[in-house]
């Protein structure tokens, strides 16, 4: 294969200013944390230490309760992308941050208690997570400025296969302050005529491209040093969860393909079970209002049940509060419903944006149905129509469907069923309960965002498989 050389000393100019900007950015990630616990440590000097209880930790246990504020606060918001800046918008950084800062100060307050052996008084906590909720407002605000001003977005050329892949141009083009695609170049151009190109440009998009042509310009922006985003195929998902061996002197790389092991699905039910069993404490006093709102609106059912997919191909009936009108689909057919549908009830255009209406499901949890984390189970229908086009969708069958998932935080209600499908073989092959307790705080931003609860535009179930169909031929490659 033919080299080319490029701009050698441009490309270590912007090397060196993304080390940079790299660094700054954890040094403000670091500086609010910093901010935020010294903020906890006036309110708990001036309100607490007073307190016979705490007098004790007038010594150095003072800078101790300070650090694990921090280091709570640290992590919540590095588990919830809440340092960010710039990378997400700054509404989103900032309802990351807001919902972790409130976690971290109901924590902490139950700390101090344990601590007191008592109850102690319950408003100096409030009035530091009011302050603590500007602070963010005001750090999130500054650091996202600052990205903005010192970022330009650099000039991206596109490398696609098929016209299909020209849909993610028009989603980067949705953050032109981050990714501008100065340029499309078809595959069929030519890997001689394409290098030419990609010269010209500070970055790289390789999006449904054949395996030859995607492993030559794969090794050519690394050889020149130029930055590269890939769409991943079905096969890099699972390889990315592959374990590393070396046999002798040779690497590889082992793929079991069965899903969760022994130990892990142990783990995640006793996790569900816990969770669940908490959340059924404040949840039964809101399911029964929401169940009386739904039986006073019309005297129907106050439950919707329809049957889903879960591990193995298994199914089940899925339980929600009804919050559409008696006989919806009593043609048999499954229509989605759109944000102003006129079969959605009063109570349904309140507890569909909220999610509220998937509450019941904690049931389906408990009984083992489902999981809280995990692919989203779908129709028996959709399924099988999924699985005649894409044969792959029941790789996602491997582990039990959850309330919340990749697809859920990061796709759309009209996300393609393939694209749906890459999420969701993204979570099976990195699982951890970690990334399940990261998930589940970042499921509580998708209820209060709009862009999630978005009802299925134009484009039909049908049009979506097609799509993906049209996709996955190029990606069996």
């Amino acid at each position: 294969m033919k080299k080319h050389s490029n701009n050698l000393p441009e490309n270590r100019r912007m090397k060196l200013f993304d080390d940079i900007k790299h660094t700054l950015r954890k040094f403000e990630g670091l500086f609010e944390v910093f901010v935020l616990a010294c903020t906890y440590y006036l309110m708990w000097r001036t309100y607490y230490r007073p307190l016979e209880s705490f007098h004790k930790y007038y010594g150095s246990g003072k800078y101790i309760l300070a650090g694990v504020y921090a280091l709570l606060v640290f992590f919540l918001f590095l588990y919830c992308d809440s340092f960010k800046y710039g990378h997400l918008k700054l509404t989103d950084v900032l309802l990351s941050q807001w919902i972790s800062l409130a976690l971290a100060n109901f924590m902490t307050y139950f700390q101090l208690c344990l601590i007191a052996n008592h109850m102690v008084n319950v408003l100096p906590m409030l009035a530091l997570t009011l302050i603590d909720l500007m602070l963010a407002f005001m750090s999130t605000y500054l650091f996202t400025r600052l990205y903005h001003r010192f970022y330009m977005p650099r000039r991206m050329v596109m490398v696609y296969g098929t016209d299909n892949a020209l849909a993610l141009k028009g989603k980067m083009d949705t953050r032109t302050d981050k990714y501008r695609i100065a340029k499309s170049l078809p595959e069929s151009d030519g890997y001689e005529q394409i290098c030419l190109e990609l010269k010209k440009y500070d970055a790289v998009v390789l999006n449904d491209v054949s395996a030859r042509t995607r492993n030559d310009l794969l090794k050519f922006c690394y050889e020149n040093g130029l930055r590269l985003y890939i769409v991943p195929k079905i096969s890099d998902i699972i390889i990315k969860g592959a374990e590393e061996i070396t046999l002798f002197d040779t690497p590889l790389l082992l793929v079991k393909g069965k899903g969760l092991t022994l130990a892990q699905g142990f783990a995640k039910r006793t996790m569900d079970i816990a969770l669940c069993s908490i959340a059924m404490i404040p949840g039964i006093f809101v399911m029964g209002i929401v169940a009386l709102a739904i039986k006073l609106e019309d005297h129907g059912p106050v439950f919707y049940r329809q049957e889903r997919v879960t591990k193995d191909g298994k199914t089940f009936d899925i339980l929600k509060f009804r919050s559409m009108i008696v006989d919806a689909e009593k043609d048999g057919h499954s229509v989605p419903a759109t944000d102003h549908d006129p079969r959605i009830t009063r109570v349904g255009h309140i507890i569909r944006p909220t999610r509220l209406d998937e509450l019941p499901q904690i049931l389906n949890i408990l009984k083992g149905d489902m999981s809280i984390v995990g692919p989203r189970p779908e129709r028996v229908e959709h399924v099988e129509k999924y699985m005649r086009e894409i044969p792959e969708f029941g790789y996602r069958l491997k582990v039990k469907g959850g309330l919340t998932g990749y697809a859920q935080i990061y796709g759309k209600y009209n996300t393609s069923a393939y694209d749906k499908l890459r999420l969701d073989l993204m979570y099976i092959e990195k699982y951890s309960l970690l990334l399940d307790v990261k998930l589940i705080l970042m499921t509580l931003q998708i209820m209060l965002r709009k862009e999630s609860t978005e009802g299925f535009a134009e484009k039909t179930d049908k049009g979506a498989v097609q799509e993906a169909a049209a996709a996955m031929e190029l990606n069996r490659e």
